[in-house]
């Protein structure tokens, strides 16, 4: 039984297909999924699945990306989707300086809003981090967000910072770059985080891992990430499943 914490089934990428990726999953043993909505569109659609599927929950959040673009009805508004039974986690949120859409001070801004949102309704986060980890780390310690804790969302920074996050009351999910042959930090992150703090994901219909790399991602797939974990921890894939799984329903909140 397998959880896949982070993906993306909002995206157009599944509008023909959708029902068929989400059969092959339930084959491959993924029983639950949380699929992350990040503005407007792709919570509306992320509230539609999960009104359709018993064991997919949602996130909702507002993407560093896009920032610039979130006003404050936009933050009320997800606190009231939040309220939805369905409704795990605040997310995807984070920094993104990648992208430069959005200036920092914007992004930062919006971050620690939505934050003291998920403070206020005592809620779980979801981070987005690309090149900004030190500034996350920070406004994490600074908004005292181990008060609700939440997920290090396709962490891929090193064991030492994997470590300033559990202090922090993050869980570390390993996603596709896990199985890349040529990825030494995924992989010591793997071995050296504890089992109880690690999740897996896809984040599809991006980061496909080995031997689908540049295709697109499914959530089957995060089979394959939990294998590699397993492989690289020295135990079975069922140790991984359970213990990953029980992780993800804690974080959650899900009986």
């Amino acid at each position: 039984m397998l959880f896949d914490t982070h993906v993306h089934l909002n995206d157009d990428q599944y509008a023909e297909d959708m029902d068929e990726v989400i059969a092959r999953a339930k084959n491959a043993g993924v029983e639950y999924m949380v699929v992350v909505g990040f503005d407007r569109k792709t919570i509306e659609k992320a509230l539609e699945i999960i009104s359709e599927h018993d064991l997919i929950y949602a996130s909702v959040g507002w993407h560093p990306v896009d920032a610039i673009d979130m006003t404050e009805d936009d933050l009320q508004w997800l606190e009231e989707v939040a309220a939805h039974p369905k409704v795990v986690a605040l997310g995807e949120m984070g920094l993104d300086y990648h992208w430069d859409k959005s200036p920092k001070e914007i992004q930062k801004e919006v971050f620690r809003k939505q934050i003291r949102l998920a403070k206020r309704i005592n809620m779980p986060i979801i981070i987005h981090n690309r090149d900004a980890t030190q500034d996350i780390i920070q406004i994490l310690r600074e908004e005292h967000a181990e008060e609700v804790g939440g997920i290090m969302h396709c962490f891929s920074g090193s064991a030492e910072v994997a470590k300033q996050c559990l202090d922090l009351n993050f869980y570390i999910s390993l996603g596709g770059p896990v199985t890349f042959k040529n990825a030494k930090k995924p992989k010591e992150v793997a071995i050296q985080v504890p089992l109880d703090r690690l999740l897996i994901e896809t984040d599809c219909p991006y980061l496909a891992p080995h031997p689908y790399r540049g295709k697109r991602n499914e959530p089957s797939y995060v089979r394959l990430v939990a294998e590699q974990i397993a492989d690289l921890k020295g135990i079975s894939l069922e140790e991984v499943a359970q213990i990953t799984t029980a992780n993800a329903k804690k974080v959650f909140g899900i009986d």
